[in-house]
């Protein structure tokens, strides 16, 4: 349901109520989308980009005046969020600061976000119950400004062969650019750098199939430009890449799908927009709905890690507080409030 309020409107999200401001600002210029165009897309797929970013810290790419004008990164949500918006507390000991990032468990927080102008929806591998194990290891084919995305499909093809030999579940996804990704759902009993080298070792085992296709070299301007980096880097604590349905920020909208497997040989990135995604849903459902019931335990991966001498550099402690306390602070903003202190 849709109120008018002055130039702004209401927008009724299941059971709570969203003010969305400059509802006709046009984001994507190539076919004039607009800012409410965006909100009805994510709520076109609501289960999905609620299941994708559940309960997991959330990078915001913000665009206050569309995709072609600045960029925003954003962490720490402003405190004048609704009441219902919750949050996670993360501490960055490179800055010795913390923010208290968003923490996705209603679609109505998502079209918060977006009446805030984001677009993009950048997740962490590991959920605000205890941010430093991840429970998703992600494989990011990233490929060099020669390379086609048939190779892309081509190296996703040898993961798949690779995660089939493990006994692993990968669900793969478009980038909504010129990549890749694979998720792995994993038990969340290992910090990010055993993660990075369970990840690495298999970056490594893919290279070794496929040499030709593959360039795992350490710095970007020593690898082949005509190859995919399988970017194991997206492991590392506080790396973050677009979730399943978050829209990207280009004039033409395109969208991180998620694929199945007897999909990916034809898939083409420009195929999947907010103008087709509705409908593909609507068909499809999620498909990723069933990854939370594929957890693989990566003790092989990391036999492998040792087998090849592969060791990441320990993270420092980063826990903000004990994991048992969180639940007591995960109160709406997120932040934790004196007895007798009133709700904002």
């Amino acid at each position: 349901m849709v109120a008018a309020v002055g130039e702004a409107i209401e927008l009724e999200v299941e059971d709570r109520v969203v003010r969305v401001t400059n509802p006709d600002r046009v984001y994507f210029p190539a076919r004039g989308e607009t800012k409410l165009d965006l909100i009805q897309y994510y709520i076109s797929v609501g289960d999905g980009i609620v299941r994708a970013l559940r309960e997991r810290p959330c990078m915001l790419h913000r665009f206050p005046t569309g995709v072609t004008g600045e960029k925003v990164h954003q962490k720490r949500l402003p405190a004048s969020a609704p009441e219902w918006v919750r949050t996670v507390r993360v501490f960055f000991p490179r800055f010795n600061r913390h923010a208290d990032e968003l923490c996705v468990t209603h679609i109505a927080d998502v079209v918060w976000a977006v009446q805030m102008s984001t677009v993009e929806f950048h997740p962490w591998n590991s959920r605000c119950q205890d941010t430093e194990k991840p429970d998703e290891w992600r494989i990011d084919l990233d490929p060099g400004p020669k390379a086609t995305y048939a190779q892309v499909k081509a190296v996703a093809a040898v993961c798949k062969e690779v995660l089939d030999e493990l006994g692993a579940v990968g669900w793969p996804k478009t980038s909504g650019g010129k990549g890749m990704h694979i998720y792995v759902r994993i038990e969340p009993r290992w910090g990010f750098p055993e993660v990075r080298n369970a990840a690495w070792a298999f970056a490594l085992e893919v290279e070794r199939r496929v040499p030709d296709l593959v360039d795992l070299s350490w710095w970007k301007k020593d690898r082949d430009p005509a190859t995919i980096f399988v970017d194991y880097n997206q492991n590392t604590r506080d790396h973050t890449i677009a979730s399943a349905y978050s829209v990207r920020g280009y004039p033409e909208a395109p969208v991180s799908a998620p694929l199945r497997w007897d999909e990916v040989a034809d898939a083409e990135p420009r195929d999947f927009t907010i103008a087709t995604m509705p409908a593909r849903y609507a068909e499809l459902g999620d498909l990723h709905a069933g990854i939370d019931g594929a957890v693989f335990a990566i003790e092989p991966l990391l036999e492998w890690a040792d087998r090849d001498g592969l060791k990441s550099q320990p993270t420092p402690s980063t826990s903000s507080r004990p994991a048992q306390e969180w639940p007591a602070e995960w109160t709406g903003r997120g932040r934790p409030r004196r007895p007798g202190t009133p709700r904002r």
